[in-house]
């Protein structure tokens, strides 16, 4: 056998306004509450589904000494129905004229843009420029190592690494100083060592360079 099928939210709000409607009363919650389970709406959800209903102004609550008392009439609900309809109405009304203020800017806007000889070799001319900038664009980006300030950047970034260069070179003299003092039997083993990593008899600082350095442009300048 089936399960038989709870009712939907808006089938509780039907049943919990017949309520209402049938008694044209004043209502407790507590007394709601005892009403709904004769209409199909449990217990636990008539608090809710009043809310609901008040909420959407399908029923009204005033609190009246201590206690809270709801009411719905026939007559209440159909002038919120008739509100609601001329809202809507009203809202229609202005997406209409809202939707012709857009079709006729629309069409404002293709004024002049008609296809012709003159629009299509206007946007060919348009289509050249677009290219030739973009080649010239590339051509800039192939030139720039030329950039009297790239090449100034550079400069500065060959000096740093250069002084780098040599403070750790500084570091090992200082260690095979150290190492040659420290331990005199094994200067055999260390001078293996030091030629196995590179540290050879030719192993010195790095010194600038005697002319400085000249962007390309000046160079090439120079040579004529």
């Amino acid at each position: 056998m089936s399960k038989k099928r709870g009712l939907s939210l808006e089938e509780k709000r039907e049943k919990m306004l017949q309520i209402f409607y049938d008694s044209q009363d004043f209502f407790l919650l507590k007394e709601l509450e005892k009403s709904g389970p004769k209409k199909g709406v449990i217990t636990q959800s008539v608090k809710d589904v009043v809310q609901s209903l008040v909420d959407d102004d399908l029923v009204f609550k005033d609190k009246i000494g201590t206690s809270v008392y709801f009411w719905s009439l026939p007559s209440c609900a159909g002038n919120q129905l008739r509100n609601i309809q001329k809202k809507l109405d009203s809202d229609l009304q202005s997406s209409k004229k809202r939707y012709k203020e857009l079709i006729d800017q629309c069409n404002d806007l293709k004024k002049g843009r008609e296809d012709s000889d003159e629009r299509e070799e206007a946007l060919h001319e348009l289509k050249a420029i677009e290219k030739k900038y973009n080649e010239l664009k590339g051509e800039i980006v192939q030139y720039s190592d030329n950039d009297p300030a790239t090449f100034e950047a550079m400069k500065q970034a060959i000096e740093v690494a250069r002084g780098a260069a040599n403070r750790w070179t500084d570091n090992i003299f200082t260690l095979r100083q150290w190492c040659s003092k420290n331990f005199p039997q094994a200067k055999e083993q260390l001078e293996h060592l030091y030629n196995e990593v590179g540290i050879t008899d030719e192993f010195d600082y790095l010194e600038a360079p005697v002319a400085s350095l000249s962007p390309p442009d000046q160079v090439m300048e120079g040579n004529f």
